[in-house]
């Protein structure tokens, strides 16, 4: 299987383009990946379908502000994030409110400054390791990937959770309303559609980039069920799903 390396991803949630755009030039420059938002409430439905390993927060955004949006993610990630403030008085009212930020910086800033305080972050997040190692199988929360015999794969918020859910009960077969139900504590609507979308896509990335084995079976009429790859046992999943 050939090897896969990929390079962190960095969200930018700035609704200034000038200064979005200044900082993913330099974000790119250093070889990361990047996807800007300019909009508050766009960042969990985002955080939903895709995955990021750091997110440059700017304090003020239209739709949603940055304290609410980083109350919302510390909700369900624990994506490093970097809290921009126009003003140097409010630091100590975002820091105060404890909404879960990483570090801050003050605008203006050097580009330079946000790349390197990127990296920081990045190394002091991998540094502390709370991925589960059992076996050659790793499921990391902290970055959302999954590891299995030297490869690795990233997953999207949604996607992890279901593949939490179906591992922690190999051979038991899930019917789409309980995967909803667990993956979406809030009861939103959500259809069955968009389940097996989600699941399609997990299923590709998972036998694209983990294992030639198809470890995520549909169950006509019925669901889904997570059949364990060749060398895993129930017992070694089982661990995983409790430490993770």
């Amino acid at each position: 299987m050939t090897e896969r390396h990929h390079a962190p991803c960095i969200l930018i949630v700035e609704d200034e383009a000038k200064i979005a755009d200044i900082v993913q030039a330099y974000l790119e420059n250093e070889g990361f990946k990047t996807h800007q938002l300019n909009r508050g409430d766009e960042v969990e439905p985002w955080l939903e379908a895709n995955s990021a390993d750091l997110m440059i927060l700017d304090l003020m955004l239209p739709g949603k502000d940055g304290i609410a949006v980083c109350k919302a993610v510390r909700a369900f990630s624990r994506i490093p994030i970097m809290m921009l403030t126009a003003k140097v008085e409010e630091v100590d009212r975002v820091i105060g409110l404890e909404t879960g930020a990483d570090d801050y910086l003050c605008k203006p800033f050097s580009p330079k400054e946000v790349v390197a305080r990127v990296k920081a972050l990045l190394r002091r997040r991998y540094e502390y390791d709370l991925q589960t190692h059992v076996a050659d199988w790793q499921m990391d929360e902290e970055r959302y990937q999954v590891h299995y015999q030297g490869q690795h794969v990233n997953l999207s918020v949604v996607e992890f959770a279901i593949l939490k859910q179906l591992s922690q009960s190999p051979g038991r077969i899930f019917s789409r309303a309980q995967l909803i139900s667990s993956i979406y504590p809030d009861n939103r609507v959500v259809s069955d559609r968009t389940v097996d979308s989600h699941i399609k896509k997990l299923r590709h990335k998972l036998f694209e980039a983990l294992t030639e084995d198809d470890i995520i079976h549909s169950v006509y009429g019925v669901g889904y069920k997570f059949e364990l790859p060749e060398g895993l046992t129930e017992s070694d999943v089982q661990q995983i799903s409790e430490k993770s």
